[in-house]
């Protein structure tokens, strides 16, 4: 019996952006989703600008340059959409 990593633990180990979804492979083997509308930067990137990444805190998170995004692991399994400049709750 295997001992699953905790949260902290875990880590991104390759992350793909389609036009629907950010996917992340992880450490601990699972492979989790979430929809691209979650990183209004991602949405509105380009194809080159979302392929162009790099995993970052020995793959805590993930860092796309081009559009100065980061998202973490933990963000992944347990985050929410980032809101845009401007918005606040209930706009």
């Amino acid at each position: 019996m295997s001992i699953a990593e905790s949260p902290a633990e875990v880590k991104i180990k390759e992350v793909k952006v389609t036009s629907d979804e950010i996917i992340a492979h992880l450490s601990d083997g699972r492979v989790v989703s979430v929809p691209i509308v979650w990183s209004w930067r991602l949405l509105e990137a380009t194809p080159v600008q979302r392929e162009n990444y790099e995993i970052i805190g020995d793959g805590q998170g993930v860092h796309w340059p081009d559009i100065d995004e980061d998202i973490s692991a933990e963000g992944l399994l347990y985050g929410s959409p980032a809101p845009r400049p401007g918005n606040s709750i209930g706009e």
